[in-house]
């Protein structure tokens, strides 16, 4: 890397770090993405695209998020009820092995499977072949939420521009030269699925196309496969009017000659009309939508859609600030610095230039290990929340397992969504870190689970109420998926989602919400509990059959077996859906209700969580040996995060044996597991590991090595499983969020995990604490320098926590009240 890209700026301890907060959060690429995950991704929540950046031929990929195979499914299975008591039965006989095999009978249809739309694809003269390799410039801004690409060829500097606008349900895209009439190219469309393309007019490519009717379409009879979900896009192009043709090429292609600028605008739809309604009934017609959007949005001028898209992006990602800085001793007491060719250690040092910037995201990745940069860490948890906004906004489908991008007819694990961890992680950051409108498609998609649902209760396990279990798909699949028992029996996919309706309402206090959405919910859920615990021994009320996701265990005769009776994490999600409900009824006045008294007197019956004799939190009911120690769940602690049984004041003991738990598990693993990992170790409030783990991510993956269960980061910062999964990007922001500032319904504890060493320096701007708080807190030099708090709704009165202080403090209606270290309010002004 060369010196000129470097400058090297001192933060003076006199001016204030919000002087900082404008330098740039960009993702950057010197050079062409060589693999997917060297692309960058753009999105609406429901369109994204993959920009990869190539000179003489580019490629955009498409996505759509209604895009699946299959058709609306039957989700019951008569014969389910005599396998539940045949596997019942085994399991109380202690026969756990004979009722792991037992329960493969418990299992049903495969989940179906998402698709890609398909690819825009330029192609650019051969004088881009002889590009100024050194003039490439890529970027994503997390600012405006805008993909460029810049280098030049001889005299002429050539522009390109991306972004996915949600208010005009467009991906839009200009390219530019400097010179006048410099611009030309040929455009043509493609896809993986069924498909044809087309020219409508003089300026527009048609693609068509339609979604396998099974996710493994039969050979042959075509007959046997039903019709799928249809596909449609339009990609329009607009040239300069005083220069430039744009001339028709073999009916399906555009060329583009001697204009000033271009700008594509791509619309598409689909034929898909809800989860119950088979493709092959819908009356919508992609086509006939896509060409009346672009309508709609013709008369906006490129300006017009770019301004709107960046005022209704910025009213999303500019709620939260965060900035890190290493300690200002550490430099003053280093000495003058010259920039050569390393990557400076100093986290108060930070390159200015943006664009001109000569070292990559991927260089920065690769280098943490070193330096420890905090500005990267900022970049991480920023780029986390863009991808939030980017995959789920009102209206759109759930984020699924790859957010919305995907490349893959047949992506890793389905690019369905599993809900035994990373369904619910996908939407960890949305309460604290201010984005709570992004769940709305969450909650939306456990309605239609809730459809389905009920009719899995009561014909599989004669059960009120509604269940889903690990996996399912855009069709809101219910039924155990088709596979090994270990990870495809686990009837508590629905009960952890019901927990976001809950912790929705404790962050926003939305009493409407939690009437008219959550609470109706969360009383389905608490039927069908009530009706899957059975007695036990002990007067105990246990699960079974029950697993611990994804884990096998030995049994007590040295066989391997992962179905016994009450998991831990079974027993801690119950626990939890149960006060939710409890706490609900109270704020509604339904609390003499009958299901309210059913829910008192079983929730003191069940299974408690245990400590092993070595110390930590038990797995399972019974102390069974564990095959894989090291293994990448960490179901047993969710009572500690993102669970709330587990505290440091409440539960000591068992906190301890998280710790122990935790130190037992290891710190491999997949990249959610990390992300899990940072999580749990600031609810300890344990800084070091919490921090620990953060670097364990923080390492740049070879997209050309599999390495399954590594966990680290692509050039592009997609976090690995290996390979990509979203999961941990958005864990990531909620486990930083946790490190600075934690709540319940009544306490805020500020910096509980503050790494103060690393981020001797910092401030955090738009955090939210539960009870609709909005929170600021500024440290320096480790140490606590003020913090803000208020709420634009209600009044409450709050217990403030740092480092042993506590004080009491009121948030007023409409009121900033700030606090200084000693947690006395020295200021109050309006809103």
């Amino acid at each position: 890397m060369g010196d000129k890209g470097w400058v090297l700026v001192q933060d003076p301890e006199e001016k204030n770090m919000d002087d900082r907060s404008s330098r740039p959060l960009k993702v950057t690429f010197k050079e062409p993405a060589k693999h997917w995950t060297d692309a960058l991704p753009i999105g609406n929540g429901r369109l994204g695209a993959m920009v990869w950046g190539g000179v003489s031929s580019e490629i955009i990929q498409l996505n759509e998020d209604t895009l699946w195979t299959g058709t609306p499914g039957n989700y019951t299975n008569p014969k389910a009820q005599e396998a539940l008591k045949e596997v019942r039965k085994l399991v109380d006989h202690g026969d756990y092995a004979e009722a792991t095999k037992a329960a493969a009978k418990l299992t049903g249809n495969p989940a179906e499977v998402y698709q890609l739309l398909g690819d825009i694809n330029l192609e650019f003269d051969d004088s881009h072949l002889a590009y100024a390799e050194e003039t490439y410039h890529r970027e994503l801004d997390l600012n405006n939420a805008t993909v460029r690409v810049k280098y030049s060829i001889d005299d002429v500097e050539f522009t390109r521009e991306h972004f996915a606008a949600y208010p005009c349900q467009a991906i839009v895209t200009k390219i530019y030269g400097s010179k006048s009439g410099s611009l030309s190219f040929t455009v043509s469309m493609s896809s993986k699925l069924q498909y044809e393309s087309y020219i409508h007019g003089q300026n527009q490519i048609i693609i068509e196309g339609t979604c396998p009717g099974k996710r493994i379409p039969p050979e042959g009879n075509s007959n046997e496969n039903p019709e799928g979900i249809k596909f449609s896009g339009v990609l329009e192009l607009q040239i300069s009017g005083s220069r430039g043709q744009i001339l028709i090429l073999d009916d399906n292609k555009l060329r583009v000659e001697g204009s000033d600028w271009t700008v594509l605008v791509l619309v598409a739809s689909s034929s898909f009309d809800g989860p119950y309604t088979k493709p092959s009934d819908s009356k919508r017609d992609p086509t006939s939508e896509c060409l009346s959007s672009l309508d709609k949005i013709r008369k906006l001028s490129y300006s017009d859609l770019f301004a709107h898209h960046v005022e209704d992006y910025q009213n999303l990602f500019s709620r939260v600030s965060l900035q890190l800085s290493k300690s200002s001793k550490s430099l003053s007491e280093s000495g003058n610095l010259e920039a050569k060719n390393f990557v400076p250690p100093m986290g108060n040092l930070y390159y200015e230039g943006g664009e001109d910037d000569s070292v990559s995201t991927a260089e920065r990745v690769q280098s943490f290990q070193i330096n420890e940069d905090p500005t990267l860490v900022e970049l991480l948890f920023q780029y986390g929340r863009y991808l939030l906004i980017s995959c789920s906004r009102p209206g759109t489908q759930v984020a699924n397992l790859q957010g919305i991008w995907n490349k893959d007819v047949e992506p890793a694990w389905d690019g369905a969504p599993h809900m035994n961890i990373n369904l619910e992680m996908n939407y960890w950051p949305a309460l604290p870190c201010n984005l709570s409108e992004c769940q709305e498609p969450l909650f939306d998609y456990i309605s239609s689970l809730s459809i389905n649902g009920s009719k899995t209760a009561e014909v599989n396990y004669e059960a009120s109420g509604w269940v889903v279990h690990h996996k399912s798909d855009i069709w809101a699949k219910s039924s155990a998926d088709q596979g090994d028992v270990v990870w495809a029996l686990w009837p508590m996919g629905g009960a952890w989602l019901c927990m976001h309706l809950w912790e929705h309402y404790n962050y926003t206090i939305d009493k409407d919400f939690l009437k008219n959405k959550a609470y109706p919910l969360l009383e389905g859920c608490v039927r069908y509990l009530l009706d899957w615990l059975i007695e036990g021994p002990g007067g105990y009320l246990e699960t079974n059959p029950s697993t611990s996701p994804e884990h096998n265990f030995i049994t007590p005769d040295g066989k391997l077996a992962c179905v016994s009776y009450s998991s831990t994490m079974d027993m801690a999600i119950i626990n939890e859906v149960f006060s939710a409900l409890v706490s609900a009824a109270e704020i509604l006045s339904k609390n003499e209700d009958d299901l309210i008294e059913k829910v008192k007197r079983a929730q003191p019956r069940l299974y408690p969580i245990k400590i092993s004799r070595d110390g930590s939190i038990m797995e399972w009911a019974e102390e069974f040996e564990d095959p894989e120690v090291h293994h990448r769940h960490l179901s047993h602690l969710f009572g500690l995060f993102p669970g709330h049984t587990i505290t440091l004041e409440k539960t000591p003991d068992l906190c301890k044996a998280a710790e122990f738990s935790l130190y037992k598990r290891g710190e491999e693993g997949p990249g959610w597991s990390t992300s899990w990992k940072i999580a749990l170790w600031a609810r300890l409030h344990n800084s070091e590991h919490a921090y620990g783990m953060i670097k364990r991510l923080i390492n740049l993956v070879d997209p050309e090595q599999k390495r399954d269960f590594k966990g680290g980061l692509y050039s592009n910062l997609f976090a690995a499983h290996p390979p990509f999964q979203i999961d941990a990007n958005f864990g990531f922001v909620a486990a930083i969020a946790e490190m600075l500032l934690q709540s319940t319904t009544t306490d805020v504890y500020l910096l509980p995990a503050l790494p103060t060493t690393k981020w001797a320096n910092g401030f955090v701007k738009g955090l939210k604490a539960r009870g609709g708080i909005t929170v600021n807190i500024t440290w320096k030099e480790g140490d606590l320098q003020e913090v803000s708090l208020w709420s634009t709704d209600h009044s409450s009165v709050r217990t403030l926590h740092y480092r042993g202080t506590t004080a009491t403090a009121t948030v007023q209606f409409g009121k900033i009240c700030t606090f200084n270290r000693d947690l006395e309010c020295f200021h109050t002004c309006s809103l």
